[in-house]
């Protein structure tokens, strides 16, 4: 095959690289289920004891973008191809314009600013080629790197839905957030 060159390619920065998962991609999604706090901040539950066969089969569920109605699956490396997390486009609304972005980092990268270059990949392209014009987020209280990337991206305080997540024992504040093209134009500007 020949060498591709990457020196223009759309879906990378200096740093990070995002690229469609594959079935081979199944033991990062099986770790990273193990990380009971990350996964409670995502998702906003205790997930059941994680499986081989689930992880195999939603890594090959969304490889190549073949199941890309509910959600647009990425794999997020660095540009030597280490593995950094996953990241997806969802709750794409084309009618209205609206999308969200749901991103973990596998603990030994988080904090490291791989997350925040990942995340603005994404919005470029929800932005300007899917012609979306509005990210809606939300984080669980508590969340506060969560919290601080989307300020950083540009994201707005929108409101609070509050004591709406029960967790952990507790009801718990959910934080809304959101940006639109222009703002995000202007943060890139």
């Amino acid at each position: 095959m020949k060498d591709i060159i990457l020196d223009n390619y759309f879906w990378q920065d200096e740093v990070v690289r995002l690229r469609a998962m594959q079935p081979e991609d199944w033991e990062e999604q099986y770790n990273n289920r193990f990380d009971t706090p990350a996964r409670r901040l995502l998702d906003y539950v205790v997930e059941l004891p994680p499986t081989i066969a689930e992880a195999k089969s939603f890594a090959e569920e969304y490889a190549d973008f073949s199941k890309n109605n509910e959600r647009i699956m990425f794999t997020i490396e660095t540009l030597n191809g280490e593995s950094l997390g996953g990241i997806n486009l969802c709750g794409i609304d084309e009618r209205n314009g609206t999308f969200g972005i749901g991103i973990q980092v596998n603990r030994d990268h988080r904090g490291k600013g791989y997350g925040t270059r990942a995340m603005r990949i994404l919005l470029r392209y929800a932005y300007f080629e899917r012609r979306l014009n509005k990210f809606n987020v939300s984080v669980l209280e508590g969340n506060d790197a969560s919290a601080a990337m989307m300020k950083k991206l540009g994201c707005v305080h929108e409101g609070v839905r509050r004591q709406i997540i029960y967790s952990n024992g507790r009801y718990h504040d959910e934080i809304l957030l959101g940006m639109t093209k222009e703002e995000f134009e202007q943060m890139e500007g």
